[in-house]
């Protein structure tokens, strides 16, 4: 796992970002933090050179409006051309048409590296309908160790149809390429009061894809790990009176000060 971080570290790969103004300045000094640079448009007149002079692009559907889809249609159909490295980040596709028909858009025009997002959102993009509750997994659709076995199979299923690295987030994290499948159990269950660490986790990603062509898979994996392991290493700096302004900041430092060695020894993880 150290190398797929130090090598973001080392390339320093500059992430297009066209993501949700809630969480913008989040995923900014999260790409910051782990050794990447960031750049934010969603102009649909700036987006393709925008794109160009990027390595990566990271699209988040979070807070959709009809220019800024137009502008993730031109700045993927640049980043393709260019053979860059494309995540997408499906947030709340199933809790408007609007969203799972752009997220569904998206996958059918642009050939996607990795689809990033909560088990309910995979899902709606795997079945093309869905019940997603605002940006949080449906209960019932949680990924627990007893439907573990068929989370596995349905998430490689779905990577093989796609060809993209699928990874689904929670509880307990799957990354799959459609033949092996991590299983990760990294993280803290408060990180679920932030908003923002799934975006946050969008853009890291995108940047450890990008720093890692050769790994894209295991690359993924790790800035999964490296997310969830902030979160445990921030939560253990919490003091009396501390909350979730200040838990959201801890985790970004976790990540400022993480080395390759300490993700290599916290990481948590199976390959199946």
């Amino acid at each position: 796992m150290r190398e797929y971080l130090e090598n973001v570290r080392r390339r320093a790969p500059l992430i297009h970002n066209i993501t949700n103004y809630v969480t913008v300045n989040d995923v900014a000094n999260m790409l910051l933090a782990c050794g990447a640079s960031p750049i934010m448009s969603d102009e649909a007149e700036d987006v393709e050179d925008i794109t160009s002079v990027c390595a990566g692009l990271n699209i988040n559907i979070g807070t959709l409006h009809k220019p800024s889809i137009e502008a993730m249609f031109r700045a993927g159909r640049r980043a393709v051309s260019l053979g860059h490295p494309i995540l997408l980040d499906p947030v709340g596709a199933g809790a408007s048409s609007l969203r799972t028909e752009t997220a569904l858009g998206l996958m059918r025009e642009l050939p996607l590296t990795v689809i990033r997002g909560n088990i309910s959102e995979i899902k709606t993009l795997a079945l093309g309908s869905g019940t997603t509750r605002g940006v949080d997994a449906d209960v019932a659709d949680a990924v627990t160790e007893e439907n573990l076995d068929a989370a596995i199979n349905f998430v490689k299923a779905f990577a093989q149809r796609t060809k993209a690295i699928i990874a689904v987030t929670g509880a307990i994290d799957l990354v799959s390429d459609g033949k092996a499948c991590y299983v990760i159990r990294n993280g803290r269950p408060e990180m679920g009061r932030i908003t923002g660490t799934g975006c946050q986790l969008s853009g890291m990603m995108t940047a450890f894809v990008t720093a890692n062509p050769e790994h894209p898979f295991e690359a993924a994996a790790a800035a999964v790990c490296a997310m969830g392991l902030a979160g445990e290493i921030g939560f253990g700096r919490m003091q009396e009176g501390d909350g979730n302004s200040t838990y959201r900041n801890r985790i970004i430092d976790a990540i400022y000060n993480m080395s390759g060695e300490t993700l290599e020894k916290g990481a948590k993880y199976e390959r199946r």
